[in-house]
């Protein structure tokens, strides 16, 4: 297996029956495209092993699958709470205009007036709006160490430049 970017969509649960099957939490947009994928790369004591998915289907609030070569409960519980990866390039491609979040991280964050914020090192959900993590710079002129920005494309956003790894803001460096 060549060591391509790998990108986690989910993870698996307990097993599920006796025959090899595990509960699956998917952590794409819409739940059941995590599906769509193969093949998946489990993480198993600490390194990437390569799964296709034999079956899979819904149960209750949830789902369950099953990975060929685990045809029995007690090779299933030894996946219980491993990542579900795929390579990279294996997500859709996206227009100019539209990114992932994994693209965001470690790009420098610029005001519009040109003072350097830091970098994203993390993206918070909260529901109305996502916020960035930035990381400042060790000699901030404001003494900040973290500063939380409104993802808010247009207001506060105002480019972002996957070539310059660079996200223009408009924001007061001082708060």
């Amino acid at each position: 297996m060549s060591e391509q970017e790998k990108v986690v969509v989910g993870k698996l649960g307990s097993s599920y029956g006796i025959r090899g099957w595990l509960k699956v939490f998917s952590y794409t947009e819409e739940a059941e495209s995590i599906f769509s994928y193969s093949p998946w790369f489990i993480k198993v004591r600490g390194e990437w092993k390569e799964f296709s998915l034999e079956d899979w289907k819904r149960h209750g609030q949830g789902y369950v699958g099953k990975l060929k070569g685990l045809d029995q409960r007690e090779d299933a519980q030894a996946m219980t709470n491993a990542e579900i990866a795929i390579n990279a390039d294996a997500l859709p491609a996206l227009s100019d205009e539209e990114f992932y979040w994994r693209e965001l991280f470690g790009m420098e964050v610029v005001t519009t007036k040109g003072y350097n914020l830091g970098k994203v090192t993390d993206i918070l959900e909260t529901g109305s709006n996502d916020v960035l993590v930035i990381q400042a710079n060790p000699k901030d002129a404001f003494g900040q160490k973290e500063r939380l920005v409104p993802f808010l494309d247009g207001q506060v956003i105002k480019l972002i430049d996957r070539s310059a790894q660079r996200i223009e803001v408009d924001w007061d460096p001082g708060f």
